[in-house]
């Protein structure tokens, strides 16, 4: 079988290198192990008709006009803004920490001119900081670190925050003034069909073919591919010859709960200390779907399993590097994604790296990028280069 390109993965990196490589002309096939396109984002009518997502909430939000409107051309929006409580005892406050966490859980009465005045009466200074624990630390002291930050990710990676790269907690910033929405970016939406019909319209193009159920690993030797593009683990492209690159993985429980309108006042709640579970999400929040009954989801972090989030640790990033310095010397083979590129991308950093990625193999094959081409453009949000051999 022959193809101008072979994309390994149909979720959002995959996905979209197919889109943009056909638009230019090239025949391109898609394959994926599993049954389903959309990767980790891809969403599903449970057995009650509610419109869940199997592998936890996807919420998507970006900063960069042009990424979603080259996403607009596959769907229509329904506006979103996204809030998450957690669980402190008997209350559940706002997560990003904010001026309203602070007075309910304090019982006081702060405002935006005295706000940053209290955290710096409690912060415990760091520096330099290294790690998720300095982080927080750093901002909010140690009792805030304790009631929301510790336990809730020692649950989340199995790690204590001082064990883990300051990345991971800069993610949730510390607020001095009362917005409660977990994010700020300038567009914030879901798509108003659902993930799956976004990627089904991203990928009925002429010049892609879809194969489903296929492991790559097995099929390889059957394909001729003039380029390659892989959006799984590098590791597992290289059999792990240096050893696994650890990975995080999630159990999830879904419950339905039958003439329940409504389970929970926001979309998600943390449990930092309580439980097994980091959150439950109720989806109905998310979608905007009227049903007489709800479906809820319980996080289970665990160690083993499918591979859903790179471990940030300096030693982990070593290690990446070994498979990186291999990747680098692939004429034909181009990797992106969070898994290829060992990185803790969102949904839109995902496809700002697909279209750089596309824009690469293009010129590797020799296709002219058109000068307004979104692959020919500076990619925002992509916070790592994609893979590429210089």
């Amino acid at each position: 079988m022959k193809t101008d390109v072979l994309v390994v993965g149909a979720g959002f990196s995959g996905a979209v290198v197919a889109e943009q490589l056909a638009g230019r002309g090239l025949n391109v096939l898609v394959v994926d192990r599993r049954d389903h396109i959309g990767g980790n984002a891809h969403d599903r009518h449970d057995a009650h008709g509610v419109l869940i997502h199997p592998y936890g909430p996807h919420i998507f939000h970006t900063n960069s006009q042009r990424i979603f409107d080259y996403l607009s051309q596959f769907t229509s929006w329904r506006p979103y803004e996204h809030r998450v409580l957690a669980r402190a005892g008997e209350l559940l406050l706002p997560i990003p920490i904010n001026i309203d966490t602070v007075n309910r859980l304090y019982g006081l009465d702060l405002d935006e001119r005295t706000i940053q005045a209290f955290f710096d009466g409690v912060r415990e200074p760091r520096h330099p900081i290294r790690t998720s624990e300095d982080v927080v630390l750093n901002a909010v002291g140690r009792d805030l670190y304790e009631r929301f930050f510790r336990g809730y990710t020692r649950k989340q990676w199995g790690l204590d925050p001082s064990e883990l790269a300051a990345s991971v907690a800069a993610r949730v910033p510390t607020r001095v003034n009362r917005d409660d929405r977990y994010f700020t970016d300038t567009f914030q939406a879901m798509p108003l069909e659902g993930y799956t019909a976004l990627f089904s319209r991203l990928l009925d193009q002429p010049g892609i073919r879809l194969e489903l159920g296929v492991d790559f690993f097995r099929m390889r030797q059957r394909i001729k591919a003039s380029h390659i593009v892989f959006t799984g683990p590098v590791d597992a492209y290289y059999a792990q010859c240096y050893g696994a690159l650890p990975y995080r993985s999630i159990r999830f429980e879904h419950e339905h709960l039958q003439d329940t309108a409504q389970y929970q006042s926001v979309g998600t709640i943390n449990y930092p200390t309580d439980f097994d579970y980091t959150r439950i999400t109720e989806f109905k929040h998310v979608t905007g779907q009227v049903h007489s009954g709800t479906s809820i989801v319980r996080e289970f972090p665990q160690a083993e399993g499918e591979p859903y989030y790179p471990v940030p640790r300096p030693e982990n990033e070593a290690l990446f590097k070994r498979y990186e310095a291999l990747a680098l010397k692939e004429r034909d083979v181009t990797f992106v994604g969070r898994l290829a590129q060992y990185r803790y991308y969102n949904m839109d950093q995902c496809v700002g790296a697909a279209m750089k990625a596309a824009e690469y193999v293009l010129q590797k094959l020799g296709r002219r990028v058109a000068p307004d081409s979104p692959g020919a453009q500076p990619v925002p949000g992509a916070d790592a280069p994609v893979i590429l051999r210089p």
